[in-house]
């Protein structure tokens, strides 16, 4: 039985370890993703209440995911967005639903809270299912160069990017200029 609420300090060290196991074995990771957990959380980007963990009946946590605050950025424009990064699932974990499970929950809450999008750096073949497409599709791009796959973005709400087009604009903490 898993429940997804929101982290707590408590939780940091847990969620620390199980970054950095998720991330271990991916090709396309810096391996950094724990480093960046702990920026963000300090920054004026963090959202309390959208850093979720995964625990299990025995305590475990089994999963952590983190939105926070971004920009879509043009000439005239600015516009309010989450990130999504990073997703993780401990390796023994992994297969189960659990990142979908914190997903849908972060999406939830993050509607509630008055946000009307999320854009993320993925796997094509992932989170399309979660209701994500090419942020192409929305004349969205990023500040540096992906293969356009993998960057994707979903409306919480009807027209959440309509006529809102740009360059994503991250936090610093990200390390994107």
């Amino acid at each position: 039985m898993i429940i997804i609420r929101q982290e707590e300090k408590k939780d940091y060290q847990q969620v620390f370890q199980l970054t950095e196991e998720a991330f271990k074995d991916m090709e396309h990771s810096d391996h950094q993703e724990q480093f960046l957990v702990e920026k963000l959380r300090t920054s004026d980007a963090f959202i309390p209440e959208l850093s979720l963990v995964a625990e299990d009946e025995n305590g475990t946590i089994a999963g952590h995911i983190l939105f926070t605050k971004i920009k879509i950025i043009n000439n005239k424009e600015s516009f309010d967005s989450l990130a999504l990064a990073p997703v993780s699932v401990k390796p023994e974990f992994q297969s189960q639903g659990i990142g979908g499970k914190l997903i849908l929950q972060g999406h939830h809450i993050a509607k509630e809270l008055g946000y009307e999008s999320v854009i993320l750096i993925g796997h094509e073949k992932y989170y399309p299912r979660f209701g994500y497409k090419k942020t192409s599709n929305f004349g969205i791009s990023f500040p540096f160069d992906i293969p356009e796959e993998n960057g994707m973005a979903v409306e919480l709400v009807k027209d959440g990017l309509k006529d809102k087009k740009g360059v994503v604009k991250y936090p610093q903490e990200f390390g994107i200029d």
